[in-house]
């Protein structure tokens, strides 16, 4: 460990209350001083090496993203500033970035148009934006006190995949006024295409080729894989273009003044924006953010070989947001392209997000004019190849390859962004995954079960040829709950298969060891069913029933109209009883 950083934990740890090594509450509290720990001069060269490259290829993004919204280009810049030295401090990652993330800035748009379009709103937007991110990083902190993590996972992997190609294509849509330097009014997939159409003798061609070279330009480093990011190159190159041949003057859109200020620490100012709309928009931000977030933070986690708990992220998240709204930002996330970089320049630590931040002050302080007069049409290709990247192709053919049905809610959470605006498209994607589950879970798999002559236990009949079945006796498992929504369908899957059992048939015995909850639903149509099989002189039982199921049968009466000696410990007990009865039959029938 370097000789200043040691001295310099000992202390943070006495102002905690703590002595000699760090407390496990303060390791929870501030996972970056046990980050610090093992510190030595060879992570700090690397941590600031990691802070140079985040800044450099962030800030691109950090200008073009605010744009998505209709924020100021400097909004951006400190969303990545504030953010950064927050989740540093209270983010359990070492190696998480975050920062403005493509798809929470297209929520973020919808959000903020939903409330400029409720009459008497005429509050700032930058405000609104700022308020926005700490309601969202207040969701954070109470989703974290609830232990409310698994919320990222509402959004299934082809879900979300879906969902984001979906935001992708928007992002793309939106660029077009930028590229061509058009007023584009139509919202959707076909209707810009229709405007582009109607007013191609408006577009303007010089800020079209400019994008065009630039978005070329960017695909170029990234197949060549250039040591320099495309987004640092087309912005050095576009300024540069800019100073030597007067864009502005030309009518190519510029950035234009930039606040060469630092942000202030200042509580955003709430002015006719009715609280709901702010807390239903910063929910619609929040479930998009934090699901996208994990997604980024678990893979690269998988590749950095740890692991990545939700609850925890929650904290460092919400730090991170409250800290973009106390300092005129907006929502953020966990970012690919940032965290991307900041593994492959061998980032260990936050202290590289810290680095980062600093450079990027540095760059608000000193290289303002630059930023002033970098074109739009740069920005806008950014934005076009970012979005791109997005689009996951690759997984969605897989998706298809691997379940059609899954692949079908795939590109209905794709369509929705695009045909009903990016908000609906969250509540579409959110209902398509609850639909997902709901089908899944009302259609529990079930089979006949047999034995292999030489070996214990049971097998499925349809997986193993040399299963048979006991004669007289069938033994049926149901893998899944009996709940009121699969009733109807595990009712008709054992009408069928008790009517396909050999002619002789006289035992079913249900086999309840995957069946952990039953509702009085179930219990009904299991009576219902009882009865039925009676009637055809089939007798139903039970076998490896939990306990509270148990009880839950015996209340319902069902335990009591198959009769107490038709439930059993397990199978084994249920093929003894059966070879017993059927013995004592031949014992005792007349010759």
């Amino acid at each position: 460990m370097t000789l200043w950083i040691k001295p310099l934990l000992l202390r943070i740890q006495a102002a905690l209350g703590g002595c000699g090594s760090l407390a496990p509450d303060n390791e929870r509290r501030f996972p970056v001083l046990a980050h610090l720990q093992a510190y030595g001069r060879d992570g700090l060269r690397s941590d600031i090496s990691a802070g140079l490259a985040i800044a450099a290829v962030g800030l691109p993004s950090a200008i073009a993203y605010p744009a998505i919204a209709g924020l100021p280009p400097e909004t951006g810049v400190y969303a990545s500033i504030a953010p950064l030295v927050a989740y540093a401090v209270f983010g359990p990652s070492r190696q998480l970035i975050v920062g403005p993330d493509a798809a929470t800035m297209t929520v973020l748009a919808a959000v903020l148009a939903t409330i400029y379009a409720t009459p008497g709103v005429t509050a700032d937007r930058v405000a609104v934006a700022a308020l926005l991110a700490i309601a969202v990083g207040v969701f954070c902190f109470i989703a974290r006190a609830l232990r409310l993590g698994m919320l990222a996972t509402l959004l299934s992997r082809p879900i979300l995949t879906g969902f984001l190609a979906g935001i992708s294509l928007s992002i793309i849509i939106g660029q077009i006024g930028r590229l061509t330097g058009l007023k584009i009014e139509s919202d959707g997939l076909m209707g810009p295409l229709f405007d582009i159409v109607d007013k191609a003798d408006l577009i303007h061609w010089p800020s079209l080729a400019l994008g065009a070279a630039m978005f070329l330009l960017l695909q170029a480093a990234r197949i060549r894989k250039l040591p320099v990011p495309g987004p640092v190159i087309v912005v050095v190159l576009a300024v540069a273009l800019s100073a030597l041949f007067d864009f502005e003057a030309r009518g190519i859109a510029v950035v234009g003044d930039v606040p060469s200020g630092l942000p202030q620490f200042a509580l955003p100012a709430y002015s006719g924006v009715p609280l709901d709309t702010i807390l239903l928009g910063a929910a619609s931000i929040f479930l998009v953010s934090f699901g996208s977030g994990i997604v980024t933070a678990r893979s690269f986690a998988s590749r950095g070989g740890y692991e990545v708990d939700p609850n925890r992220e929650l904290t460092g998240f919400g730090a991170a947001n409250i800290a973009a709204g106390f300092f005129g930002a907006f929502p953020v996330t966990a970012s690919d392209s940032r965290t991307a970089v900041n593994m492959a320049v061998g980032g260990r630590t936050q202290v590289a997000s810290i680095v980062a931040a600093a450079a990027l002050v540095a760059t608000l302080l000193y290289l303002e004019p630059a930023l002033r007069i970098l074109p739009v049409p740069a920005l806008g290709a950014i934005l076009v190849a970012a979005a791109l990247s997005l689009i996951d192709v690759e997984a969605l053919a897989e998706i298809r390859r691997i379940n059609r049905i899954e692949f079908l809610f795939a590109i209905i959470a794709l369509m929705g962004p695009l045909s009903l605006g990016v908000l609906p498209g969250i509540g579409i994607a959110v209902a398509a995954t609850l639909v997902y589950l709901l089908y899944k879970a009302a259609h529990p798999r079930d089979a006949l079960l047999g034995r292999i002559p030489g070996r214990d236990g049971f097998y499925k009949l349809h997986r193993s040829p040399e299963a048979r079945p006991e004669p007289g006796l069938a033994l049926c498992i149901v893998q899944g709950n009996l709940l009121f929504f699969d009733t109807d369908y595990v009712k008709a899957r054992l009408r069928t298969i008790a009517s396909e059992l050999p002619a002789g048939t006289e035992w079913f015995v249900l086999d309840a060891s995957a069946v952990a909850e039953v509702d009085s639903t179930a219990a009904a149509m299991l009576a219902g069913i009882a009865d039925e099989f009676a009637a055809r002189g089939l007798a139903l039982g039970f076998a490896e029933v939990h306990s509270e199921t148990l009880g839950l049968l015996e209340r319902a009466g069902v335990i009591h109209r198959i009769g107490t000696t038709m439930v059993f410990d397990d199978l084994d007990d249920a093929l003894r009883a059966f070879r017993a009865r059927s013995s004592l039959s031949h014992m005792t029938a007349p010759t």
